[in-house]
């Protein structure tokens, strides 16, 4: 659900995720003020008060802990693109040490892994899934390396370290489709939304002389809680949705090896 949420236009997620909740959030005093009398809700303020104290602590902890949870996976994300990307350029820039066929085949086969990454595994992980074309196209890259006979020390030092960046790379990718099926499990997701839920209509029960300010602040309460939960929709997934990891460094660094040299 969240994945569907965070692929919908920046307006229609956070009209279904933040107005559309905190308008029901708003009206939901005036509707308990019509069936509940003010003496009643008012009697138990004092000590509704302060269990709603502690209900919102524990809530808002919870709440801030995904969202810092969250932003730092899509950081994370970020990372291992960038990782990836620099592993292709640095495994271009070793290549070119050995000899002029064998570079050129090592080089094919990395324009192939990168193109196929770009135009198969983006949109594949804005689903949550990944390209079997770009894993296959992988292993034929570690095959074009592997098949290089050193001829020399330096030879055998260039190996060494074109191993040791496809072993980059291979992290890189292997990072970002984990990160790309989602960060909060459906057990938080479903804490999280339970306590949105039993947070902001515990408010509904505070008897304030006026209605109209008690149905104010919890709209304003709703507001923040919903849009907290609205970042945690938005970057959970962060190669779905206008709010995503693109795979900007990996065009440059395919440009970068494929220029004129």
């Amino acid at each position: 659900m969240s994945q569907f949420l965070s692929s919908l236009p920046i307006w229609l997620s956070l009209l279904v995720v933040v107005v559309v909740p905190t308008a029901a959030a708003t009206c939901g005093p005036i509707l308990i003020r019509r069936r509940i009398k003010l003496e009643h809700l008012a009697a138990n303020n004092e000590v509704a008060g302060f269990k709603f104290a502690v209900i919102g602590v524990v809530y808002a902890v919870l709440l801030g802990f995904a969202v810092i949870v969250v932003w730092e996976k899509f950081r994370d994300a970020e990372s291992a693109v960038v990782q990836e990307a620099s592993g292709v350029i640095a495994l271009s820039r070793l290549s070119d040490g050995l000899e002029k066929n064998v570079a050129a085949d090592v080089h094919q086969h990395l324009a192939r892994y990168v193109e196929a990454a770009i135009a198969a595994d983006w949109p594949a992980m804005a689903q949550g899934a990944s390209s079997p074309e770009v894993g296959q196209l992988l292993s034929e890259l570690y095959r074009s390396v592997l098949a290089v006979m050193p001829n020399n020390a330096r030879e055998a030092a260039i190996m060494a370290a074109m191993l040791n960046e496809l072993d980059v790379i291979t992290d890189g990718r292997r990072a970002r489709l984990e990160l790309a099926a989602g960060i909060v499990p459906g057990v938080l997701w479903a804490v999280l939304v339970a306590g949105a839920v039993i947070t902001l209509t515990f408010t509904f029960f505070f008897g304030a002389r006026s209605v109209g300010a008690q149905a104010m602040m919890s709209g304003m309460l709703a507001a923040i809680t919903f849009m907290a939960l609205y970042v945690v929709v938005e970057v959970e997934h962060p190669f779905t949705g206008p709010v995503s990891v693109d795979a900007q460094p990996l065009q440059t660094a395919l440009a970068s090896f494929l220029a004129p040299r």
